[in-house]
C-alpha cells in the first residue's frame, strides 16, 4: 500500500522499529494511545507488549488493511486524532487499571498541534503518563531548546510548561519508506502538572503566544500585541513582576513567563 502525501505518510523500516520498540519499552500492564499506525509495524510491536492499544489512523484504506489482521487487544479508531473527545478517550483507555501512554510517528504537517492536544488532554484529566513520539528534527529542536535560543519559543514554553522533554533517538531518511527529504527524531515527553501553576492557564497561553509574535523587539515593546484584560501597561506590569522590559522575550524562562501572566491576571492600575 503506497503512502498518501496529503497525509504526510512515511512508514517505519523494520530495522528502525525494533531501535524504537525498545526505547518505548512497552510494558504488559500499560495501555497505549498510538497516533498514526499507518501499515502497522510499531502497533505490531506495541500489541505484542501491552496489554492494549488504542490507535488512530486517518487514511480509512490503512485503517482497513489494519482491522483484517488486528489482534484481539487492538482498536482501530478511523479518525483524525485531532477530532478525538475527551470522554470518548476516557471510556476506550483508563478502564483498565493501567498505565497509559502514547506512542506514533506524527506526520510532519501537524505534529504541534497533535503536541498540543496532547497536553490539552492531559490538562482535562486524561491520565497520560508519557508520549514518545516521532517528530521532524526541526520541531525536536523547538520542542527542546533553551531560553535564550534561535529555536526557544511557544513550543518549548507550553510543551515545557506541563512535560519534561528528552530527545532519545536520531533517525535518518532512510529510517522510512519513502524517505523524507528532513531528519527526524524520537522525542519523549513526560507530563506532569503545570509548573509553576500560574493563575490564570488560558492567559497565560495567550501571553505567550502574543510576545512570541515579536520575539525580537524588547518586551517592553513585544507586550503591546498582548491585549490583556487586565489595564496594566507593559512598563507596569513588568516592573512588578521584577523583569527588565529591554529583555526580548526568548530570554524569558518558563517561571519569568509565568510570574509576568501572573501579574497581568491580577493586577489593577
Amino acid at each position: 500500500m503506497t503512502s498518501r502525501k496529503r497525509f504526510g505518510q512515511h512508514f517505519l523500516e523494520p530495522a528502525w522499529v525494533e531501535k524504537v520498540t525498545r526505547a518505548i519499552a512497552p510494558k504488559s500492564d500499560e495501555v497505549f494511545l498510538e497516533i498514526g499506525p499507518g501499515r502497522g509495524a510499531l502497533t505490531r510491536a506495541l500489541t505484542a507488549a501491552a496489554a492494549r492499544v488504542v490507535a488512530f489512523e486517518i487514511d480509512r484504506d490503512l485503517a482497513s488493511a489494519l482491522r483484517e489482521t488486528a489482534p484481539p487487544n487492538l482498536t482501530i479508531e478511523t479518525d483524525d486524532f485531532l477530532n478525538a473527545q475527551l470522554s470518548t478517550l476516557n471510556a476506550q483507555l483508563t478502564t483498565f487499571d493501567s498505565r497509559l501512554r502514547v506512542a506514533g510517528n506524527l506526520p510532519y504537517n501537524v505534529a504541534s498541534p497533535i503536541l498540543f492536544k496532547l497536553i490539552q488532554l492531559h490538562a482535562a484529566g486524561l491520565p497520560l503518563t508519557d508520549a514518545t513520539v516521532m517528530l521532524q528534527r526541526e520541531v525536536a529542536d523547538r520542542l527542546t531548546a533553551s531560553p535564550g535560543t534561535r529555536d526557544y519559543g511557544v513550543l518549548a514554553v507550553l510543551i515545557g510548561h506541563r512535560a519534561q522533554v528528552e530527545r532519545v533517538l536520531a533517525l535518518p531518511p532512510g529510517a522510512f519508506r519513502p524517505p523524507p527529504k528532513v531528519r527526524s527524531a524520537l522525542v519523549r515527553l513526560q507530563f506532569h502538572p503545570p509548573h509553576p501553576p500560574p493563575k490564570d492557564e488560558s492567559l497565560f497561553a495567550a501571553m505567550v503566544q502574543a510576545v512570541f509574535t515579536r520575539r525580537r523587539k524588547m518586551l517592553a515593546n513585544a507586550l503591546l500585541a498582548f491585549h490583556a484584560t487586565s489595564r496594566l501597561r507593559p512598563g507596569e506590569a513588568l516592573g512588578r513582576a521584577g523583569i527588565d522590559g529591554s529583555r526580548r522575550p526568548e530570554t524569558l524562562s518558563i517561571d519569568e513567563l509565568v510570574r509576568l501572566a501572573d501579574v497581568f491576571a491580577t493586577g489593577s492600575p
